[in-house]
C-alpha cells in the first residue's frame, strides 16, 4: 500500500466509475441482487469489448508485471520435463503451471495487495456516493415540500399505492383481489384489483398462498370479451416475466401455454382456416397473437437463467411448450379447410424458430428437449417433414407465379396486414425447415430418424430429408427481381434451404452423416447433368439456386471427408466408370468459362454462376490429390482466357462524364468487371497452393499479375474467410520457390514492402504495440518484436529467388549511411545488417555509445556474439549432426557462461571439429578388398557380413528375365539395409552402385533417357571455365572429404576435371532458350552436391566418377537425383524450361506433399499455420544432397536407395523425415521459429534404415501413381 499513491486511487475510481457506465444496462435490469452479481462474474463470457476496458487491462498489466517471469520458468521448467521424456498435452502443462502459480508466494502476495488497494477504491467510491446520495435527498425533501399541499390534493386517491403497499400486502389482501377479479364483479371494480395486483411487489405476491389460484384466475380471465382487461392481464404477465425468479414464471409461462391449447380445443373459439387466412387487424387475431408472442419472448429468454435453477422447472416449461405446439385438431380431409394449429400462430411470430434454436444450445435444455421428443411428442417433428414435403409437392406441380406469386416476402415493398393461405404455408414451411436443420445438427436429434409420415409408403430417413432440402434449392421459386434484395435474401426458398445445409456442413460430425453421401452429392449435381446434357436444370431452376448449390458444393470441398467423396466417390476402390462429384463440376465450370453453355448467355448473373463454381474447383485444385483430378481439365487456361477478355474490357470502360445519366450504370459496371477480374485472378492464384499448380500458374503467363494482386490484399490487410483453405502468407512462400516468382514479387513491391517493415521494426519499433512501461534491453539475438518480419523475409529467400535478386550485384559498401536512409532490396538489408565491414556500417546500425564499445565485444560476451560466433562456425563447418560440434546459442548459468572459443581467424578451433569423424578414415580403410563393415567386427560377424555381401553381389549377375533380376536385387538390398545398413557404404557402396546401374542401362526398358555418346577431350575442356558457386563448392567438398579422410592431395583439382565433363556432357542435352530468368541464361545457377557427392563416394577417382554418371544419366533416377541433368534439357516440354522449374519441385515435391497430408496431418497442418511450405524445405535438402543435414553414411544410403529402389524412394524418405521430425515440428510450430529449425538444424538421429519398413508400406500405396507421373514429365504439358 506504500506505493500506492492518491492518483492512482483516483485513476481506478474512473476506470471503475467507466466499467460501471459500460455494464449499467446489464446490472440494471438484473432482477434481484444475486443475478447482477452473476452478470458481473460472467462478463468475460457475455461481453465482447470486455478486454478493451481500461481496469481489466490494468489487471492484466499488474498481473504479467507480477508473475509474469515466473509463469515463463514455469512453462520451461514443464518443457524441458516434456523433452526429457515426461509426455504430458498442453492442456495439463497449463493445470500444472496454474497450480503452481496460486500456491506462489508471488501469487498470494499479490492478491493480497490487490484486495487491500481495491477495498481502499471501493469505500471511497461508496463514502462519495453516499455523500452524493445525501445531497440529493435534501434536495429532493426541499422540492417535496414546496408542492406538498398540491400532491395530496392532486393524489389522495393514489396515497395509498406504490411504496405503502409493499407493506400492506398480505394473505387477506390478496384473497379480497381473487374475488373482486371475478367476472361478476363490475368492471370498475374488476380494473381497480389488477392495477392494484400489478404494482405490488412481485415477492410479496410470490410468498402469499393463494398464488397458485392467481394463476388460476388470471388464465381464466384471459378470455374475457373486454380487451383492455385482457391486455392488461397479459401486462401484468410480462411484467412478471421480466422481474420476478423462474419459480414463479414457469407458473405463469405453464398456465398461459394451458390456456392456449385449451383455446385451441375449444370449439367456441373461431380459429380460422387455412383457406380463409389471417387478419391480424382482427381484434380476436391481435389478442391471440399478442399472448403467442409474450409466449415466444419468455422461450427465447429463459434457457439464459434456468440452468441456475432446479431441473424440474426447465422441464415444466419444455413440456407445456411441445405439448401445446403438437396441438391437432380433427382435419378436414381438404387441405383448404384445415383450422390452424397453433404451430401457425408462433411461425408467425418466430418464423426461423429462433426460440427451438436457443433451447438446443445447450446440453442442459437441449438433453431434456430431445428426451420429449422422442417419447411423447415426436408429432412435432414429423407434421415438419410433413410441412416440406408438402411444399416441395406443390412447388413440382405447380408454376412459380401461382406459388409465391402473392406470397408476402415476395410482394411490393406496400405493407399488407393480411396472410392468405399459401402464405400461411409458407411461413410454417420456413419454421419447419429451420426446426429441422437445429434438429439434424445433434446426434440424439439424427437418432430420431427413420420417420413414419401420414399417407407415405415406407419411413422418410436422414437421406431422404437431405435430398428433399437440395431439391427444394432447384425446384422452389425464386421472388420477382423487384422484391428487396433483403427480403429475398433471408425468407427465399432456396436461401433458407442453403443456410441450413451451411450450418451442418460446419459441423463435422453432422456433415459425414448427413452431406458426405453420394445420394445427396448426385442431388446437388444433378441440375448441373441436365444442363450438361442441354436440357433445362428443372422445371424452376435458376441462375440463384446454381449459386446456392455452388456454395454448398464449396463448403463440402473445403473440408477432407467432403473433398474426397468428390474426388473419388464413396468407394474409393470402385471399378465402376462413372465420372464421380470433381469431374462433373469441373466440366460444368470449363463449358460456363468457354461459354458452351447457352441456357444463361446473356444473363447478368452469369458471371456470378461462374465464379461460384469456379470457387468449387478452386477448393479442389488447391490441394495436392484435386489437382491430380483435375489437371486434364486445364481449368488455368480457361481461367487465364477469360481473366484476359476481361481484363481488356476493363480497359475499354469508358471515363464516366459528369452530369450524364449514364454515369451509375457505366461507374455499377465498371465495379462488376472490376470484381469480376479479380475473382479470376484469385482464382488462378490458387494454383499455387500446390507445386505442380505453380507451374501451371506460371504457364498462363499471369504470375505478375497474381502477386500484385496478393500485395494489393496485404496492404488493406483484408482477411481470408474461413473457408478458404489457405491464407496468402502460405501463397507467397510457395510463389517464392521459383525464380520467376522472386522476380514477380519484386516488381509487385512485396519485398521492398517486408524489408521497409523490418527496418521499421527493428529502428522505431511497431507502432500497435502500446507502449505501459519502458522496455528492458533485449537478451535474445532477435527481437520478439522483429520476429515475424524476419519470418516473413525468410520465408520468400529460397536459392531460386535469392538467385535472380543479388546476382550480379555489388554491395554498396558506402563510405556514409544517412539516418534517413532506409534498405529498399535485398542486396541494401545484407549490405546493412550481415555483412558489417565498416565503420561506417556500424555508426549506422547503432548508436554512438554502442559502436563506441563495439570492439570490446570480444571481452563483453551478450546475444549477439554468441550468434555471430554460432553463424561462423556453422558456415565453415560441413557435415551432419555426428560430424560436427556447433557452439549453444544460450549462455551457459555457471561460473563459465560460455567456454566456447571465438572464432573470428583461420583456422577453425579443433573443439569444433567432432572426434568421431577423425577416425572415418579408419573405418572407410577397412572395406576396399575385404567388403567388410565400416565398424571394427569379430570374425564371425566378419563372415556373416560378408556373405550378406556376398549375396547381394550375386544378384548383381543378370539373368535372362529382366524384371525378376531387379526385384531379387532391391529385396536383397531391402533385406540387408534393414539388417546391416553399414555394409553398405566404402569399396562395397561403389562396387554395387557400379554394377547395378551398368545392368539397367544394358537393359533398353529400364533406359528413361536415350544414349548419348560423348567424345570431348580433356583438351576440349581445359579452358572451359566453372562459375564462382561451383569453385566454392569444390572447395568445401575437397574439405569436407578430407575431413572424413575420404579424399587426398589432388582432389579439387580432380573434382573441378569431372564438373568440367559434366556440364560439357549436359550441354549436349540442352535446347536454347530466350528468357530473362538470369537461371535460365548459361548453366546450372548453383552447385552440383550430386556429382559432388558421387566423387567423394569414389573416394576421388574422376574416371570412375564420370563413367558412372555417363551411364547413370540414362536412367529415369537421374532426373531427380542429379538436379543439372534437366536443366534448359531438351527432354523436357518448352513450356516447362522456360519456367525454370524443375521436376523435382513440381514432381517430387509436389507427392511430397499429397503424401505428408494423407499420413502425417498434424505436421502438414503445422506447416500451414506457419505460413511455410514443405516443398520448400524439401527442395533445399534434394537440392543439397542432404549435405549439413545427415551424416556422411546417411547420405550414401539416400542415394543408393534411390538409385537401387526407383526415384519414388526420394518422397518416402523425405516422408520418413517428416515422421522423424514431427514432435519437433509441432513445437517449433508453437513457439513461431519452424523455418528456421528446418532451415538450421541437422536431423539428429535420423538414419535411412530405421524407415525401411515404413517406406515400403509407402511404396505398396503410392508407387503406380508417383512413378506414372514422374515418367509423364517429358509430357508435362497436359
Amino acid at each position: 500500500m506504500a506505493h500506492f499513491s492518491s492518483e492512482d486511487q483516483a485513476m481506478l475510481q474512473a476506470m471503475l466509475r467507466r466499467l460501471f457506465q459500460s455494464v449499467k444496462e446489464k446490472i440494471t435490469g438484473a432482477p434481484s441482487l444475486e443475478c447482477a452479481e452473476e452478470i458481473l462474474l460472467h462478463l468475460e463470457e457475455t461481453d465482447e469489448n470486455f478486454h478493451n476496458y481500461e481496469f481489466v487491462k490494468y489487471l492484466r498489466q499488474h498481473i504479467g508485471n507480477t508473475l509474469g517471469s515466473m509463469i515463463e520458468e514455469e512453462m520451461e521448467k514443464c518443457t524441458s520435463d516434456r523433452n526429457q521424456g515426461e509426455e504430458c498435452g498442453y492442456d495439463t502443462v497449463v493445470q500444472q503451471v496454474t497450480k503452481r502459480t496460486q500456491e506462489s508466494k508471488e501469487y498470494k502476495e499479490m492478491m493480497h495487495y490487490l484486495k487491500n488497494i481495491m477495498i481502499a477504491v471501493v469505500e471511497s467510491m461508496i463514502n462519495k456516493f453516499e455523500e452524493d446520495e445525501t445531497r440529493n435527498q435534501e434536495r429532493q425533501k426541499k422540492i417535496q415540500k414546496e408542492k406538498s399541499h398540491s400532491y395530496r390534493t392532486d393524489n389522495c386517491s393514489d396515497s395509498d399505492s406504490s411504496l405503502n403497499q409493499s407493506y400492506k400486502f398480505c394473505q387477506g389482501k390478496l384473497q379480497l383481489i381473487l374475488d373482486q377479479l371475478d367476472p361478476g364483479q363490475p368492471k370498475e371494480v374488476r380494473y381497480e384489483a389488477l392495477q392494484t395486483l400489478c404494482s405490488a411487489p412481485p415477492s410479496d405476491v410470490l410468498n402469499c398462498e393463494n398464488w397458485t389460484t392467481l394463476c388460476e384466475k388470471l388464465t381464466v380471465s384471459l378470455s374475457d370479451p373486454d380487451p383492455v382487461f385482457s391486455d392488461r392481464i397479459l401486462k401484468f404477465c410480462a411484467q412478471t416475466f421480466l422481474l420476478s425468479p423462474l419459480h414463479m414464471t414457469k407458473e405463469i409461462y405453464t398456465s398461459l401455454a394451458k390456456y392456449l391449447e385449451s383455446y385451441f380445443l375449444s370449439r367456441e373459439n373461431h380459429i380460422p382456416t387455412l383457406s380463409a387466412g389471417v387478419d391480424i387487424t382482427n381484434p380476436n387475431m391481435t389478442r391471440l397473437l399478442k399472448k403467442v408472442r409474450l409466449l415466444n419472448e419468455y422461450q427465447k429468454e429463459a434457457p439464459s437463467f434456468w440452468i441456475r435453477h432446479p431441473e424440474k422447472y426447465m422441464e415444466e416449461i419444455v413440456e407445456s411448450t411441445l405439448s401445446l405446439l403438437t396441438v391437432k385438431h380433427n382435419q378436414s380431409h381438404v387441405v383448404s379447410q384445415k383450422i390452424l394449429d397453433p404451430i401457425y400462430f408462433f411461425a408467425l411470430v418466430d418464423t426461423k424458430a429462433v426460440w427451438f434454436k436457443k433451447w438446443m444450445h445447450a446440453h442442459y435444455s437441449r438433453t431434456t428437449v430431445l428426451r420429449l421428443l422422442e417419447t411423447k411428442y415426436k408429432s412435432l417433428v414429423t407434421t415438419a417433414i410433413q410441412q416440406c414435403v408438402q411444399y416441395f409437392e406443390m412447388c413440382k406441380t405447380r408454376k412459380a407465379d401461382e406459388t409465391l406469386g402473392h406470397s408476402k416476402h415476395c410482394r411490393n415493398k406496400q405493407k399488407t396486414f393480411y396472410y392468405l393461405g399459401q402464405e400461411l404455408q409458407y411461413i410454417y414451411f420456413i419454421h419447419s425447415l429451420c426446426l429441422l436443420g437445429r434438429l439434424l445438427i445433434y446426434k440424439q436429434g439424427r437418432k430420431l430418424f427413420p420417420i413414419k409420415l401420414k399417407n407415405k409408403k415406407g419411413l422418410v430417413s436422414l437421406i431422404d430429408l437431405l435430398v428433399l432440402f437440395t431439391q427444394l434449392i432447384y425446384y422452389s421459386p425464386s421472388c420477382p427481381k423487384m422484391t428487396s434484395a433483403a427480403h429475398s435474401e433471408n425468407y427465399s426458398p432456396a436461401s433458407m434451404v442453403t443456410e441450413v445445409l451451411w450450418i451442418l456442413s460446419d459441423q463435422k460430425e453432422c456433415a459425414v452423416e448427413c452431406l458426405y453421401n453420394n445420394i445427396v452429392i448426385e442431388t446437388l449435381l444433378q441440375p448441373i447433368h441436365n444442363l450438361m446434357k442441354g436440357n433445362e436444370a428443372s422445371p424452376n431452376c435458376s441462375e440463384t439456386a446454381l449459386i446456392h448449390i455452388a456454395g454448398i458444393l464449396a463448403r463440402i470441398a473445403s473440408v477432407e471427408e467432403g473433398l474426397i467423396l468428390l474426388l473419388y466417390g464413396a468407394n474409393m476402390n470402385s471399378s465402376e466408370e462413372s465420372p464421380t462429384g470433381a469431374h462433373i463440376i469441373a466440366q460444368f465450370s470449363k463449358k460456363l468459362l468457354d461459354e458452351d453453355i447457352s441456357i444463361f448467355s446473356g444473363s447478368e448473373m452469369l458471371p456470378v454462376v461462374k465464379g461460384a463454381f469456379i470457387s468449387v474447383c478452386r477448393h479442389i485444385y488447391s490441394t495436392c490429390e484435386g489437382l491430380q483430378v483435375l489437371i486434364t481439365y486445364n481449368l488455368h487456361e480457361s481461367i487465364a482466357k477469360a481473366w484476359k477478355k476481361t481484363s481488356l474490357l476493363s480497359e475499354r470502360i469508358p471515363t464516366p462524364v459528369e452530369g450524364s445519366d449514364s454515369v451509375s450504370s457505366v461507374s455499377q459496371e465498371s465495379q462488376n468487371i472490376m470484381a469480376w477480374e479479380d475473382n479470376l485472378l484469385d482464382d488462378l492464384l490458387h494454383f499455387a497452393a500446390t507445386p505442380k499448380g505453380l507451374l501451371l500458374l506460371q504457364r498462363t503467363g499471369a504470375i505478375n499479375e497474381c502477386v500484385t494482386f496478393i500485395f494489393n490484399r496485404y496492404a488493406k490487410k483484408l482477411q481470408v474467410s474461413r473457408h478458404k483453405k489457405f491464407g496468402y502468407g502460405v501463397l507467397v512462400t510457395r510463389v517464392a520457390s521459383t525464380a520467376a516468382g522472386g522476380i514477380a514479387l519484386k516488381k509487385s513491391g512485396f519485398i521492398n514492402e517486408l524489408i521497409t517493415e523490418l527496418w521499421s521494426n527493428l529502428e522505431y519499433g511497431r507502432d500497435d504495440v502500446r507502449v505501459t512501461h519502458p522496455r528492458t534491453t533485449p537478451v535474445d539475438p532477435i527481437d520478439r518484436s522483429c520476429q515475424k518480419s524476419f519470418l516473413a523475409l525468410v520465408n520468400l529467400l529460397s536459392y531460386p529467388a535469392i538467385y535472380e535478386l543479388v546476382r550480379n550485384q555489388d554491395l554498396p559498401n558506402k563510405t556514409e549511411y544517412s539516418l534517413r536512409e532506409v534498405p529498399t532490396c535485398v542486396i541494401d538489408i545484407i549490405d546493412r545488417l550481415i555483412i558489417l565491414n565498416s565503420e561506417a556500417k556500424i555508426r549506422s546500425l547503432f548508436n554512438y555509445e554502442q559502436s563506441h564499445i563495439f570492439g570490446l565485444r570480444d571481452f563483453i560476451i551478450d546475444g549477439l556474439s554468441v550468434e555471430r560466433n554460432h553463424v561462423l562456425v556453422r558456415i565453415n563447418l560441413v557435415g551432419g549432426p555426428l560430424e560436427r560440434i556447433l557452439p549453444p546459442r544460450l549462455l551457459e548459468k555457471s561460473d563459465n557462461p560460455y567456454p566456447w572459443p571465438m572464432f573470428s581467424s583461420y583456422p577453425l578451433p579443433n573443439c569444433y571439429l567432432s572426434d568421431i569423424t577423425r577416425n572415418a578414415g579408419i573405418k572407410q580403410e577397412m572395406g576396399p578388398k575385404n567388403k567388410n563393415t565400416i565398424f571394427c567386427v569379430s570374425g564371425a560377424m566378419q563372415r556373416s557380413v560378408n556373405n550378406d555381401l556376398d549375396k547381394l553381389l550375386l544378384c548383381l549377375k543378370i539373368s535372362d528375365k529382366q524384371t525378376e533380376w531387379i526385384e531379387n536385387c532391391q529385396r536383397q538390398f531391402c533385406k540387408m539395409m534393414k539388417a546391416k545398413p553399414d555394409i553398405i557404404s566404402g569399396e562395397a557402396l561403389i562396387e554395387l552402385l557400379e554394377k547395378f546401374v551398368l545392368h539397367l542401362t544394358e537393359s533398353p526398358s529400364e533406359c528413361y533417357f536415350p544414349s548419348v555418346e560423348y567424345t570431348a577431350t580433356d583438351a576440349n575442356v581445359k579452358n572451359e571455365s566453372l562459375s564462382s558457386v561451383q569453385q566454392l563448392g569444390i572447395k568445401m567438398t575437397v574439405r569436407y572429404g578430407k575431413f572424413l579422410s575420404l579424399l587426398k592431395d589432388g582432389a579439387e583439382n580432380d573434382l573441378t576435371w569431372v564438373l568440367k565433363h559434366c556440364e560439357r556432357f549436359l550441354k549436349q542435352q540442352q535446347t536454347s532458350i530466350k528468357s530473362s530468368l538470369l537461371c535460365l541464361q548459361g548453366n546450372y545457377a548453383g552447385h552440383d552436391w550430386f556429382v559432388s557427392s558421387l566423387f567423394m563416394i569414389m573416394l576421388g577417382d574422376k574416371e570412375k566418377t564420370f563413367q558412372f554418371l555417363h551411364q547413370f544419366s540414362r536412367l529415369l533416377t537421374s532426373a531427380f537425383l542429379w538436379l543439372p541433368r534437366l536443366h534448359i534439357s531438351s527432354y523436357l516440354p518448352n513450356d516447362t524450361v522456360e519456367s525454370g522449374i524443375h521436376p523435382v519441385y513440381f514432381c517430387s515435391t509436389h507427392y511430397i506433399e499429397m503424401l505428408l497430408k494423407a499420413e502425417l496431418p498434424l505436421v502438414f497442418s503445422a506447416f500451414h499455420m506457419s505460413g511455410f511450405a514443405p516443398s520448400q524445405i524439401c527442395l533445399q535438402w534434394i537440392t543439397q544432397c542432404f549435405w549439413n543435414y545427415l551424416d556422411w553414411i546417411e547420405i550414401c544410403h539416400y542415394i543408393a536407395t534411390c538409385v537401387f529402389l526407383g526415384p519414388d524412394y526420394q518422397v518416402y524418405i523425405c516422408i520418413a523425415v517428416f515422421k522423424h521430425l514431427q514432435q519437433d515440428i509441432l513445437q517449433h510450430t508453437q513457439t513461431q521459429d519452424l523455418q528456421v529449425f528446418l532451415k538450421e538444424e541437422a536431423l539428429h538421429g535420423f538414419r535411412v534404415s530405421d524407415y525401411f519398413e515404413y517406406m515400403e508400406i509407402l511404396e505398396q500405396n503410392y508407387r503406380t501413381v508417383l512413378l506414372r507421373d514422374m515418367r509423364n514429365i517429358r509430357l508435362q504439358s497436359t
